[in-house]
């Protein structure tokens, strides 16, 4: 006989499912990015799969902390089509608002038809290099949270120049580092070291995972702004 699965909430709004992890469907019905849906107990969630899913990856390699919750404002660079920020909307509700920024005109586009159906979901089409560039989107906005995913070779200079802009002192921040991104030599080892010791300037690193097996040479650093 096959044992029942139990859902447990492992991190608010986030629920593990025998392996799988989900979130609870904030648009009940759609799916972003081909994700299989699960109807437990009247609700639907979302599986969220750690292959198309930086964070998701590093909570299945044991990050020990998700600074998301029910009604946080996040600020989001490197939104893509939206397959992570699209489980953090889920995480935030309705009282939650998250800011997706990207520089890529063709990806906002795919970003913008899910933006309408989560009304929690801002998209700016902004260079995250010039943080004042979208000052206006962010006025009279505390954010809780700071979380990028980018493949500038600057990647570390763009997230602390971020956290000095919008994210108050002791707020907590994650950023995927992407090792040949920054530089195509050199031993990656060597270049998370020293891509963390930037952040060290600005920043209390409490973690850093490897994302392998779901993303090669690729770390998720939770850090908490200075």
């Amino acid at each position: 006989m096959q044992a029942q699965l139990k859902l447990q909430e492992i991190f608010p709004g986030i629920y593990s499912y025998g392996n799988r992890l989900l979130t609870r469907n904030l648009a009940p019905g759609k799916k972003v990015y081909g994700e299989g849906l699960f109807s437990i107990s009247g609700t639907e969630y979302r599986n969220w799969d750690p292959f198309r899913s930086k964070l998701c990856g590093a909570m299945k390699k044991g990050l020990k902390k998700i600074p998301i919750k029910s009604g946080a404002n996040i600020l989001y660079l490197g939104s893509a089509e939206g397959t992570t920020i699209s489980h953090i909307s889920d995480i935030i509700g309705e009282e939650g608002i998250a800011f997706g920024v990207d520089v890529s005109a063709r990806v906002m586009k795919k970003f913008l038809y899910l933006c309408e159906t989560r009304k929690n979901l801002v998209p700016i089409l902004a260079d995250a290099n010039s943080p004042e560039g979208y000052a206006e989107y962010l006025e009279g906005t505390k954010i809780d949270l700071l979380y990028q995913d980018i493949s500038q070779k600057n990647q570390t200079e763009i997230f602390i120049k971020n956290a000095q802009a919008y994210l108050p002192r002791n707020n907590y921040a994650l950023i995927a580092i992407k090792a040949r991104s920054i530089s195509s030599e050199g031993s990656t080892k060597m270049i998370f070291e020293n891509a963390k010791r930037e952040l060290e300037k600005e920043f209390e690193i409490e973690q850093s995972l490897n994302l392998a097996p779901f993303d090669k040479e690729h770390e998720m650093v939770l850090c908490r702004r200075k």
